[in-house]
Protein backbone atom coordinates (compact mmCIF):
# COMPACT_ATOMS: atom_id res chain seq x y z
CA UNK A 1 0.00 0.00 0.00
CA UNK A 2 1.32 3.45 -0.92
CA UNK A 3 2.44 5.65 1.96
CA UNK A 4 0.50 8.91 2.20
CA UNK A 5 2.44 12.13 2.82
CA UNK A 6 1.55 15.75 3.47
CA UNK A 7 3.47 19.03 3.39
CA UNK A 8 2.85 21.57 6.15
CA UNK A 9 4.29 25.10 5.93
CA UNK A 10 4.23 27.51 8.84
CA UNK A 11 4.49 31.31 8.81
CA UNK A 12 2.42 34.45 8.36
CA UNK A 13 4.64 35.43 5.44
CA UNK A 14 3.55 32.27 3.59
CA UNK A 15 -0.16 32.63 4.36
CA UNK A 16 -0.21 36.35 3.51
CA UNK A 17 1.63 35.86 0.22
CA UNK A 18 4.71 37.84 1.20
CA UNK A 19 6.87 34.91 0.04
CA UNK A 20 6.26 32.07 -2.40
CA UNK A 21 6.27 28.68 -0.72
CA UNK A 22 8.92 27.05 -2.90
CA UNK A 23 9.70 24.57 -0.10
CA UNK A 24 6.39 22.75 -0.55
CA UNK A 25 6.92 22.26 -4.29
CA UNK A 26 10.48 21.01 -3.82
CA UNK A 27 9.57 18.64 -0.99
CA UNK A 28 6.62 17.22 -2.94
CA UNK A 29 8.92 16.36 -5.80
CA UNK A 30 11.36 14.63 -3.45
CA UNK A 31 8.63 12.63 -1.72
CA UNK A 32 7.02 11.59 -5.00
CA UNK A 33 10.36 10.37 -6.31
CA UNK A 34 10.82 8.31 -3.14
CA UNK A 35 7.44 6.64 -3.64
CA UNK A 36 5.08 8.57 -1.37
CA UNK A 37 1.67 9.77 -2.50
CA UNK A 38 1.47 13.45 -1.53
CA UNK A 39 -2.17 14.24 -0.72
CA UNK A 40 -2.13 17.76 0.73
CA UNK A 41 -0.19 21.02 1.05
CA UNK A 42 -1.26 23.14 4.03
CA UNK A 43 -0.06 26.53 5.26
CA UNK A 44 -0.84 28.01 8.68
CA UNK A 45 0.12 31.33 10.23
CA UNK A 46 1.86 31.93 13.55
CA UNK A 47 -1.01 30.90 15.85
CA UNK A 48 -0.34 28.22 18.42
CA UNK A 49 -3.83 26.70 18.55
CA UNK A 50 -4.06 26.46 14.74
CA UNK A 51 -0.64 24.83 14.51
CA UNK A 52 -1.34 22.27 17.23
CA UNK A 53 -4.76 21.51 15.78
CA UNK A 54 -3.41 20.90 12.30
CA UNK A 55 -0.66 18.61 13.60
CA UNK A 56 -3.31 16.54 15.41
CA UNK A 57 -5.40 16.31 12.22
CA UNK A 58 -2.47 15.22 10.07
CA UNK A 59 -1.37 12.70 12.70
CA UNK A 60 -4.57 10.74 12.15
CA UNK A 61 -4.68 10.70 8.35
CA UNK A 62 -1.12 10.65 6.95
CA UNK A 63 1.84 8.29 7.24
CA UNK A 64 4.44 11.03 6.87
CA UNK A 65 4.44 14.81 7.09
CA UNK A 66 7.28 17.21 6.32
CA UNK A 67 6.88 20.57 8.05
CA UNK A 68 8.89 23.71 7.38
CA UNK A 69 9.21 26.95 9.31
CA UNK A 70 8.76 28.10 12.87
CA UNK A 71 12.05 26.80 14.30
CA UNK A 72 13.70 30.18 14.84
CA UNK A 73 14.43 31.85 18.18
CA UNK A 74 11.79 34.59 18.17
CA UNK A 75 8.33 34.75 19.76
CA UNK A 76 6.53 33.96 16.49
CA UNK A 77 8.43 30.66 16.06
CA UNK A 78 5.97 28.25 17.66
CA UNK A 79 6.53 24.90 15.99
CA UNK A 80 8.22 23.05 18.88
CA UNK A 81 5.62 24.28 21.36
CA UNK A 82 2.77 23.29 19.04
CA UNK A 83 4.24 19.81 18.56
CA UNK A 84 4.57 19.39 22.32
CA UNK A 85 0.86 20.19 22.73
CA UNK A 86 -0.22 17.89 19.90
CA UNK A 87 1.96 14.99 21.07
CA UNK A 88 1.40 15.41 24.81
CA UNK A 89 5.15 15.57 25.40
CA UNK A 90 7.11 18.17 27.32
CA UNK A 91 9.88 20.26 25.79
CA UNK A 92 13.37 19.22 26.86
CA UNK A 93 16.78 20.72 26.24
CA UNK A 94 18.96 18.84 23.75
CA UNK A 95 22.52 19.51 24.92
CA UNK A 96 24.08 18.49 21.61
CA UNK A 97 21.82 20.87 19.72
CA UNK A 98 22.72 23.67 22.11
CA UNK A 99 26.45 23.07 21.59
CA UNK A 100 25.97 23.22 17.82
CA UNK A 101 24.14 26.53 18.11
CA UNK A 102 26.81 27.96 20.41
CA UNK A 103 29.53 26.79 18.00
CA UNK A 104 27.74 28.51 15.13
CA UNK A 105 28.13 31.88 16.87
CA UNK A 106 31.62 31.18 18.17
CA UNK A 107 32.87 30.40 14.67
CA UNK A 108 31.62 33.82 13.57
CA UNK A 109 33.16 35.58 16.59
CA UNK A 110 29.74 36.73 17.76
CA UNK A 111 28.04 36.29 21.13
CA UNK A 112 25.00 34.01 21.09
CA UNK A 113 21.80 35.88 22.05
CA UNK A 114 20.10 34.21 24.97
CA UNK A 115 16.90 33.67 22.99
CA UNK A 116 18.70 31.27 20.61
CA UNK A 117 18.75 28.73 23.44
CA UNK A 118 15.07 28.20 22.64
CA UNK A 119 16.05 26.43 19.39
CA UNK A 120 17.61 23.54 21.32
CA UNK A 121 14.33 22.50 23.01
CA UNK A 122 12.51 19.57 21.43
CA UNK A 123 9.54 17.44 22.51
CA UNK A 124 10.71 14.49 24.63
CA UNK A 125 11.67 11.50 22.50
CA UNK A 126 12.23 13.52 19.33
CA UNK A 127 15.10 12.66 17.00
CA UNK A 128 17.42 15.64 16.39
CA UNK A 129 18.30 16.61 12.79
CA UNK A 130 21.49 18.68 12.65
CA UNK A 131 21.62 21.86 10.60
CA UNK A 132 25.01 22.20 8.85
CA UNK A 133 24.40 25.74 7.58
CA UNK A 134 22.26 27.58 10.17
CA UNK A 135 21.30 27.84 13.82
CA UNK A 136 17.94 26.02 13.69
CA UNK A 137 18.19 22.25 14.14
CA UNK A 138 15.26 20.14 13.04
CA UNK A 139 13.65 17.18 14.74
CA UNK A 140 11.42 14.21 13.98
CA UNK A 141 8.99 12.06 15.96
CA UNK A 142 5.91 9.89 15.60
CA UNK A 143 2.48 11.19 16.58
CA UNK A 144 -0.27 8.58 16.24
CA UNK A 145 0.20 6.95 12.79
CA UNK A 146 2.31 9.76 11.29
CA UNK A 147 6.08 10.26 11.22
CA UNK A 148 6.61 14.02 11.40
CA UNK A 149 9.77 15.79 10.26
CA UNK A 150 10.25 19.44 11.21
CA UNK A 151 12.76 21.51 9.23
CA UNK A 152 13.69 25.21 9.01
CA UNK A 153 11.87 27.39 6.51
CA UNK A 154 15.04 28.79 4.94
CA UNK A 155 15.20 26.85 1.63
CA UNK A 156 18.99 26.41 1.56
CA UNK A 157 19.02 25.05 5.13
CA UNK A 158 16.01 22.81 4.54
CA UNK A 159 17.53 21.27 1.40
CA UNK A 160 20.89 20.70 3.11
CA UNK A 161 19.15 18.81 5.92
CA UNK A 162 16.91 16.73 3.67
CA UNK A 163 19.73 14.32 2.79
CA UNK A 164 19.57 12.99 6.37
CA UNK A 165 15.77 12.99 6.25
CA UNK A 166 15.81 10.94 3.06
CA UNK A 167 17.80 8.20 4.78
CA UNK A 168 15.36 8.22 7.70
CA UNK A 169 12.40 7.82 5.39
CA UNK A 170 13.99 5.02 3.38
CA UNK A 171 14.70 3.10 6.59
CA UNK A 172 11.22 3.62 8.06
CA UNK A 173 9.01 3.06 5.02
CA UNK A 174 8.76 0.38 2.37
CA UNK A 175 8.50 2.51 -0.72
CA UNK A 176 7.91 1.54 -4.33
CA UNK A 177 8.04 4.69 -6.47
CA UNK A 178 5.76 5.04 -9.45
CA UNK A 179 7.31 5.88 -12.79
CA UNK A 180 6.48 9.14 -14.52
CA UNK A 181 6.83 9.50 -18.28
CA UNK A 182 6.24 12.97 -19.71
CA UNK A 183 5.47 13.72 -23.35
CA UNK A 184 6.55 17.30 -24.06
CA UNK A 185 4.84 19.09 -26.92
CA UNK A 186 4.61 22.52 -28.55
CA UNK A 187 2.06 24.06 -30.89
CA UNK A 188 -0.94 22.18 -29.46
CA UNK A 189 -3.14 22.85 -26.41
CA UNK A 190 -3.98 20.44 -23.61
CA UNK A 191 -7.65 20.17 -24.64
CA UNK A 192 -6.59 19.21 -28.17
CA UNK A 193 -4.19 16.62 -26.73
CA UNK A 194 -6.99 15.20 -24.58
CA UNK A 195 -9.09 14.86 -27.71
CA UNK A 196 -6.24 13.12 -29.54
CA UNK A 197 -6.02 10.54 -26.76
CA UNK A 198 -9.75 9.81 -26.47
CA UNK A 199 -9.46 6.53 -28.37
CA UNK A 200 -6.60 5.26 -26.22
CA UNK A 201 -7.59 2.96 -23.34
CA UNK A 202 -4.91 3.12 -20.66
CA UNK A 203 -4.12 -0.02 -18.62
CA UNK A 204 -5.43 -0.25 -15.06
CA UNK A 205 -3.42 1.85 -12.64
CA UNK A 206 -1.99 4.22 -15.28
CA UNK A 207 -2.88 7.83 -14.55
CA UNK A 208 -3.08 10.55 -17.21
CA UNK A 209 -2.47 14.22 -16.40
CA UNK A 210 -1.52 17.48 -18.09
CA UNK A 211 0.54 20.55 -17.29
CA UNK A 212 0.30 23.62 -19.49
CA UNK A 213 3.34 25.89 -19.23
CA UNK A 214 4.27 29.03 -21.16
CA UNK A 215 6.64 27.26 -23.54
CA UNK A 216 5.10 23.79 -23.80
CA UNK A 217 2.34 21.40 -22.78
CA UNK A 218 3.29 18.28 -20.85
CA UNK A 219 1.26 15.06 -21.03
CA UNK A 220 2.05 13.00 -17.96
CA UNK A 221 1.66 9.23 -17.76
CA UNK A 222 2.16 7.87 -14.23
CA UNK A 223 2.79 4.13 -14.20
CA UNK A 224 2.43 2.16 -10.94
CA UNK A 225 5.46 0.51 -9.39
CA UNK A 226 6.37 -2.74 -11.10
CA UNK A 227 4.52 -1.94 -14.32
CA UNK A 228 6.05 -4.12 -17.09
CA UNK A 229 8.60 -2.23 -19.17
CA UNK A 230 7.39 -3.67 -22.48
CA UNK A 231 3.80 -2.58 -21.81
CA UNK A 232 5.02 0.85 -20.70
CA UNK A 233 6.90 1.34 -23.97
CA UNK A 234 3.84 0.36 -26.01
CA UNK A 235 1.58 2.70 -24.05
CA UNK A 236 3.97 5.64 -24.44
CA UNK A 237 4.44 4.98 -28.16
CA UNK A 238 0.69 4.84 -28.70
CA UNK A 239 0.13 8.12 -26.87
CA UNK A 240 2.98 9.86 -28.70
CA UNK A 241 1.70 8.57 -32.04
CA UNK A 242 -1.78 9.95 -31.42
CA UNK A 243 -0.46 13.38 -30.44
CA UNK A 244 1.83 13.35 -33.47
CA UNK A 245 4.89 15.43 -34.27
CA UNK A 246 3.85 18.11 -31.81
CA UNK A 247 5.77 15.92 -29.34
CA UNK A 248 9.38 17.08 -29.31
CA UNK A 249 10.74 14.99 -26.41
CA UNK A 250 9.78 12.28 -23.94
CA UNK A 251 11.13 12.40 -20.39
CA UNK A 252 11.30 9.33 -18.16
CA UNK A 253 12.45 6.73 -20.67
CA UNK A 254 15.91 5.21 -20.69
CA UNK A 255 17.03 6.49 -24.09
CA UNK A 256 18.26 9.87 -22.83
CA UNK A 257 16.24 11.74 -25.46
CA UNK A 258 14.23 13.93 -23.09
CA UNK A 259 14.76 17.57 -22.20
CA UNK A 260 13.36 20.93 -23.17
CA UNK A 261 13.07 22.25 -26.71
CA UNK A 262 16.55 23.81 -26.75
CA UNK A 263 18.13 20.60 -25.41
CA UNK A 264 16.53 18.62 -28.25
CA UNK A 265 17.68 21.14 -30.86
CA UNK A 266 21.15 21.28 -29.33
CA UNK A 267 21.55 17.50 -29.67
CA UNK A 268 20.34 17.57 -33.27
CA UNK A 269 22.60 20.44 -34.28
CA UNK A 270 25.68 19.22 -32.43
CA UNK A 271 25.63 15.61 -33.59
CA UNK A 272 26.44 16.67 -37.18
CA UNK A 273 28.10 19.98 -36.34
CA UNK A 274 25.42 22.00 -38.11
CA UNK A 275 25.39 25.81 -38.12
CA UNK A 276 22.44 28.22 -38.17
CA UNK A 277 21.89 31.85 -39.19
CA UNK A 278 18.68 33.61 -38.15
CA UNK A 279 16.74 36.69 -39.30
CA UNK A 280 14.18 37.69 -36.67
CA UNK A 281 11.23 40.06 -36.93
CA UNK A 282 8.29 39.08 -34.70
CA UNK A 283 10.45 37.57 -31.96
CA UNK A 284 12.54 40.74 -31.72
CA UNK A 285 15.75 39.10 -30.52
CA UNK A 286 14.14 36.64 -28.11
CA UNK A 287 15.00 33.67 -30.32
CA UNK A 288 18.68 34.60 -30.14
CA UNK A 289 18.39 35.10 -26.38
CA UNK A 290 16.97 31.61 -25.95
CA UNK A 291 19.90 30.20 -27.95
CA UNK A 292 22.58 32.23 -26.17
CA UNK A 293 25.83 30.31 -25.75
CA UNK A 294 25.08 27.64 -28.37
CA UNK A 295 28.06 27.08 -30.64
CA UNK A 296 25.87 26.27 -33.63
CA UNK A 297 24.24 29.72 -33.70
CA UNK A 298 26.46 31.44 -36.28
CA UNK A 299 24.69 34.79 -36.70
CA UNK A 300 21.52 36.66 -35.80
CA UNK A 301 20.04 39.78 -37.37
CA UNK A 302 16.88 41.57 -36.28
CA UNK A 303 14.52 43.67 -38.38
CA UNK A 304 11.31 45.50 -37.57
CA UNK A 305 9.42 44.08 -40.55
CA UNK A 306 9.79 42.32 -43.90
CA UNK A 307 10.99 45.45 -45.70
CA UNK A 308 13.68 46.02 -43.08
CA UNK A 309 14.79 42.38 -43.36
CA UNK A 310 15.02 42.67 -47.15
CA UNK A 311 17.15 45.80 -46.94
CA UNK A 312 19.53 44.20 -44.43
CA UNK A 313 20.10 41.26 -46.76
CA UNK A 314 20.38 43.42 -49.89
CA UNK A 315 17.18 42.07 -51.44
CA UNK A 316 14.72 44.35 -53.19
CA UNK A 317 12.21 45.51 -50.52
CA UNK A 318 9.24 45.16 -52.86
CA UNK A 319 9.89 41.40 -52.95
CA UNK A 320 8.22 41.23 -49.56
CA UNK A 321 4.70 41.45 -51.03
CA UNK A 322 4.17 37.68 -50.84
CA UNK A 323 5.65 36.95 -47.40
CA UNK A 324 6.06 33.21 -47.89
CA UNK A 325 8.00 33.72 -51.14
CA UNK A 326 9.89 36.64 -49.63
CA UNK A 327 10.92 34.56 -46.63
CA UNK A 328 12.36 31.89 -48.92
CA UNK A 329 14.30 34.42 -50.99
CA UNK A 330 15.68 36.00 -47.83
CA UNK A 331 16.62 32.60 -46.40
CA UNK A 332 18.56 31.69 -49.54
CA UNK A 333 20.37 35.02 -49.42
CA UNK A 334 21.13 34.63 -45.70
CA UNK A 335 22.54 31.13 -46.22
CA UNK A 336 24.89 32.34 -48.95
CA UNK A 337 26.05 35.36 -46.98
CA UNK A 338 26.75 33.42 -43.76
CA UNK A 339 27.85 30.11 -45.34
CA UNK A 340 25.79 28.04 -42.89
CA UNK A 341 23.93 24.72 -43.00
CA UNK A 342 20.57 26.25 -42.06
CA UNK A 343 19.10 29.72 -42.52
CA UNK A 344 15.90 30.61 -40.67
CA UNK A 345 13.91 33.69 -41.69
CA UNK A 346 10.89 34.88 -39.77
CA UNK A 347 8.43 37.43 -41.17
CA UNK A 348 4.96 38.48 -40.08
CA UNK A 349 1.86 39.96 -41.65
CA UNK A 350 0.19 42.74 -39.69
CA UNK A 351 0.90 46.23 -38.47
CA UNK A 352 2.90 47.22 -35.43
CA UNK A 353 -0.41 48.16 -33.80
CA UNK A 354 -1.68 44.62 -34.49
CA UNK A 355 1.51 43.28 -32.93
CA UNK A 356 1.08 45.29 -29.72
CA UNK A 357 -2.68 44.88 -29.30
CA UNK A 358 -3.70 41.82 -27.29
CA UNK A 359 -7.02 41.46 -29.13
CA UNK A 360 -5.50 41.54 -32.62
CA UNK A 361 -3.74 38.77 -34.50
CA UNK A 362 -0.71 38.63 -36.73
CA UNK A 363 0.32 35.86 -39.14
CA UNK A 364 3.82 34.47 -38.70
CA UNK A 365 5.72 33.11 -41.72
CA UNK A 366 8.80 30.97 -41.10
CA UNK A 367 11.14 29.63 -43.74
CA UNK A 368 14.03 27.31 -42.95
CA UNK A 369 16.48 26.89 -45.81
CA UNK A 370 18.39 23.63 -45.59
CA UNK A 371 20.53 23.85 -48.71
CA UNK A 372 18.64 21.45 -50.89
CA UNK A 373 15.16 22.63 -50.01
CA UNK A 374 13.10 25.09 -47.99
CA UNK A 375 10.66 24.22 -45.21
CA UNK A 376 7.78 26.59 -44.53
CA UNK A 377 5.40 27.07 -41.60
CA UNK A 378 2.59 29.55 -41.01
CA UNK A 379 0.93 30.37 -37.67
CA UNK A 380 -1.62 32.82 -36.34
CA UNK A 381 -0.39 34.57 -33.19
CA UNK A 382 -2.57 36.27 -30.59
CA UNK A 383 -2.12 37.96 -27.22
CA UNK A 384 -0.10 40.97 -26.16
CA UNK A 385 3.27 41.94 -27.59
CA UNK A 386 5.30 39.82 -25.13
CA UNK A 387 3.10 36.79 -25.80
CA UNK A 388 3.42 37.17 -29.56
CA UNK A 389 7.18 37.65 -29.23
CA UNK A 390 7.57 34.44 -27.22
CA UNK A 391 5.27 32.45 -29.51
CA UNK A 392 7.21 33.62 -32.56
CA UNK A 393 10.54 32.56 -31.03
CA UNK A 394 9.26 29.14 -29.93
CA UNK A 395 7.45 28.32 -33.17
CA UNK A 396 10.47 29.33 -35.23
CA UNK A 397 12.69 27.09 -33.12
CA UNK A 398 10.14 24.30 -33.38
CA UNK A 399 10.38 24.41 -37.16
CA UNK A 400 14.11 23.80 -36.77
CA UNK A 401 13.40 20.97 -34.33
CA UNK A 402 10.92 19.28 -36.66
CA UNK A 403 13.41 19.50 -39.52
CA UNK A 404 16.20 18.01 -37.43
CA UNK A 405 13.95 15.14 -36.30
CA UNK A 406 12.88 14.40 -39.87
CA UNK A 407 14.51 11.03 -40.74
CA UNK A 408 14.91 12.18 -44.35
CA UNK A 409 17.31 15.00 -43.40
Amino acid sequence: MTAIAEIFSQGEEVVCGQIVDSNAAWLSQQLNELGFTVKRHTAVGDRLADLAGLIEEIAGRADCCICTGGLGPTSDDLTAEAVAIASGETLKLDEVALRHIEAYFENRLRPMPAINRKQAYFPAGALRIDNPTGTAPGFALRIQRCWFVFLPGVPSEMKAMFAAVREQLLSRFTLRPARLVTLRSIGIGESAIQQCLESLVFPDGVRLGFRAAVDEVQTKLLFPAGFPQSELQICVQQAAGLIGDYVFAIDGLEDGQGGDLLAVIDRGMSVKNYSLAVMETASGGLLAAKCRGRDWLASVSIAKDAVGAARQLAVEPDSAGDLAAAAERLACRLMRLQNVDFALVQLFQGSQDDYRHKDKRIVLYNCLQTGGSAVHAQHSLSGGAHTKQNQAALLSLDLLRRTLQNPCL
